[in-house]
């Protein structure tokens, strides 16, 4: 009798997507090895939000019930202006309409309790490894070389590394990079005292400025730092190192000064901000190809998206399931890719291209142009919520 030997996928990042793609691989009777760059930390990030559809494929890795235990529903978003006018509401109902709520939850939480199942099933992470070559050669293991000089060998090797991703030079040589899209990030966490204190409920407020937006909500139940806030600035110039190579107080004098007069509890909520997070607000232009050979990429390594359509997280989860899914049948990687590439390509394009048109309303804009804004927004917000069912509506179950 011949024994089949086990497979072993080489992984490239270790934040949401790898150990994800790792846990549904071990599923699929896979072996996994995980390598990040960073070293080992813990803490990292701001706050997110996971979408019904998102919330589906943590529901296959039995994750979905600790998400809502220890972040944030939130019952639906609303967009007001600047001045604290409502302008409509979105995303209501998302439980009984998808199936799953949408969580608030920091996006360390969630990479956390995924990767607590990784060290439960013994699957290994390697921190530290900055991968610098692909070696893919007919009939020897795939090859990744590391700056510290080690090497891992493996059946296949997925690029899960994010928007700045080294596989993906691999992939498409020569190929896209990410462009910085003019706009600048800021966010963190503040004590939920100053959210209850507004009476804010369980939603998540969008205001839309002259220039500018500000967001915050509920992400969790820690008394210091349950709820989240983020903050969208054309860069005028000012990139995120110049931003991060600023004190925290200066670069808190700074949103104060940007968002002078805008409503409550939005200047409260800047004076409580502690550690605060910058960020580039990057893009990058449509991929030429997903894989090459033995080599794939999924989540933002594939279609990197701003966070302006709120679905990183969750898509980059909808390539982990789906992905391992198609590599269970056994059919040659070649094919198993272009069929992954095939299936995902379609919807994750038409979400990065959601967000995009999403930011457009964030940058700078005259008064005029803000007040049109604002008019359409609530003619039109109920027709656009409606449209935006088909990214909520993804459930595994029925794939």
């Amino acid at each position: 009798m011949m024994i089949r030997r086990t497979r072993k996928a080489i992984i490239i990042g270790a934040g949401i997507a790898g150990p994800a793609t790792a846990m549904f691989l071990r599923s699929a009777g896979f072996e996994s090895q995980i390598f990040e760059a960073w070293p080992r930390a813990t803490g990292i990030g701001g706050g997110l939000q996971i979408a019904p559809n998102g919330m589906h494929v943590l529901d296959e890795l039995g994750l979905a019930d600790e998400m809502v235990r220890i972040g944030s529903v939130s019952e639906s978003m609303l967009f007001t202006n600047q001045n604290g006018r409502l302008l409509g509401s979105i995303n209501r109902d998302m439980l009984e309409r998808f199936g799953q709520p949408a969580v608030n939850v920091s996006r360390a939480a969630l990479n956390d309790a995924i990767m607590a199942q990784v060290r439960w099933a013994g699957i290994e992470v390697g921190f530290g490894k900055r991968l610098v070559r692909i070696e893919d050669l007919p009939d020897r293991p795939i090859t990744a070389y590391f700056a510290d000089g080690t090497t891992a060998e493996g059946d296949l090797l997925i690029g899960a590394d994010g928007v700045h991703s080294i596989v993906r030079a691999h992939v498409n040589p020569g190929g896209p990079v990410p462009f910085d899209t003019g706009l600048v990030g800021f966010g963190g966490f503040i004590p939920r005292s100053v959210l209850e204190k507004a009476k804010a409920g369980p939603h998540v407020m969008m205001t839309l400025g002259q220039r500018g937006s500000f967001g915050y909500g509920y992400c969790s139940h820690d008394e210091e730092d349950g709820a989240m806030w983020w903050d969208t600035q054309s860069s005028n110039g000012l990139d995120a190192g110049a931003f991060r190579a600023m004190s925290q107080e200066q670069i808190k004098q700074h949103i104060r000064a940007f968002h002078a007069g805008w409503h409550d509890p939005i200047p409260e909520i800047i004076d409580h901000a502690r550690d605060i997070i910058v960020t580039d607000t990057l893009d990058i232009a449509t991929l030429p190809q997903w894989s090459r050979g033995r080599v794939v990429l999924i989540g933002d390594a594939a279609h990197a998206t701003t966070p302006h359509a709120g679905q990183g997280a969750s898509v980059a989860l909808e390539d982990a399931l789906r992905l391992s899914r198609l590599l269970r049948r056994g059919d040659e990687y070649g094919v198993t890719f272009a069929k992954f590439e095939a299936e995902r390509r379609p919807r994750a394009e038409r979400i990065v291209a959601a967000a995009r048109r999403n930011g457009g309303s964030k940058g700078d804009m005259s008064r005029a142009g803000a007040l049109v804004r604002d008019i359409a927004i609530k003619l039109l917000l109920p027709v656009f919520a409606h449209r935006q069912d088909w990214m909520y509506q993804y459930n595994p179950r029925v794939l």
